[in-house]
């Protein structure tokens, strides 16, 4: 190949024009660009707003203060943050291939992405052995499931997720053993976060602990269900005493609940597990993920956190009458936090 046949210099685009060592930039054509932009877009708005509603909800209506409920306010607030403080920078990220915002806020971006993942699950986990309290012991379970319970559950899934995971990426431990190869990445514009085989398998069982936790409760909590309804059906055509009524109402509003989650948990594992699953093999194979494959993973997984709060509105009553109550502007008025969402 000639002098003549190499393409100019020019028509090579980084992402600072006048720094050495930047990182190329590839950015894309104005169409894909323009669908990227409102898939990201969308995403982020459904993660901040919807989960910033589900948490006014929970926290405003005195008749949603529950254990359960805190937990899911929590849950909201984790996928809230996703949306807050990733999502927007790595919508810039995906669209440019370029990271605009420091180095130290590379790090600290990568710190949230990972707690606020872990957390979510943590949250999630803590909520699949409420329902299963709640299904199997309806009438004690209130006394069992305790809002000082709650807080402890709530605590462990912070602190743990949070303390883990700066840990981990602000000490630098997740790049031993990879020092060549972190720094053949390195470029200014650049935002690689490589972590090593052992911690990621770390990384890997801390989300494979809590999500098989949730995958016997949930087993366990719909073959009790599904033999509950047989017991309900069988006990129609007799007259029942009104303990056993209310029992029964009882069980039919937790078993509603459990499913709502169930559909909860599902999508959390639908959206991550291809992330993890990933991770563990990129790091085996000396990360081979192609950049595009690791953005769609990526973008799935935070997807979930806009999920969430859909599925609240699709199958909790409470939530929707919450909602309307909020876009109303009635939840300004006096003693508006003793509307009773559970009526009619």
């Amino acid at each position: 190949m000639t002098s003549g046949d190499l393409p100019p210099l020019a028509a090579v685009r980084i992402c600072y024009e006048n720094l050495t060592g930047s990182c190329v930039k590839t950015p894309y054509s104005p169409g894909p660009r323009l669908l990227l932009c409102a898939v990201f877009g969308l995403g982020a708005v459904l993660a901040v707003c919807g989960n910033l509603l589900v948490m006014i909800s929970i926290l405003h209506f005195k008749r949603l203060h529950s254990p359960a409920n805190f937990l899911l306010a929590f849950l909201a607030g984790a996928d809230f943050l996703v949306g807050v403080t990733v999502m927007p920078f790595s919508m810039v990220r995906s669209m440019e291939s370029c990271w605009y915002f420091g180095q130290t806020y590379c790090t600290l971006h990568s710190c949230f992405e990972g707690s606020f993942c872990y957390a979510s699950i943590y949250h999630l986990c803590f909520i699949s052995l409420d329902r299963y309290i709640a299904i199997t012991d309806p009438l004690v379970y209130p006394t069992r499931f305790t809002a000082s319970v709650s807080g402890l559950c709530i605590a462990f899934s912070w602190l743990l997720s949070v303390v883990y995971t700066f840990s981990l990426l602000g000490t630098g431990a997740n790049e031993a053993g990879l020092e060549d190869l972190v720094s053949a990445l390195t470029c200014v514009g650049g935002c690689q976060i490589a972590v090593n085989q052992s911690r990621v398998l770390v990384n890997f069982l801390l989300f494979f602990i809590p999500t098989l936790v949730m995958i016997m409760v949930y087993s366990k909590i719909f073959l009790i269900a599904k033999q509950q309804a047989r017991n309900i059906e069988r006990m129609s055509n007799e007259t029942a005493r009104s303990s056993d009524s209310y029992k029964d109402r009882v069980a039919k509003r937790e078993r509603k609940a459990a499913k709502t989650l169930g559909f909860a948990v599902t999508a959390f594992l639908i959206s991550w597990l291809p992330y993890f699953i990933d991770s563990v093999i990129d790091a085996f194979l000396g990360f081979v993920t192609p950049t595009y494959m690791y953005e769609i993973l990526v973008w799935v997984a935070y997807y979930n956190s806009a999920m969430n709060p859909l599925i609240y509105a699709f199958f909790y009553p409470w939530f929707r009458k919450a909602i309307k109550l909020i876009v109303t502007g009635k939840l300004l008025r006096e003693n508006s936090s003793t509307i009773n969402l559970y009526s009619g």
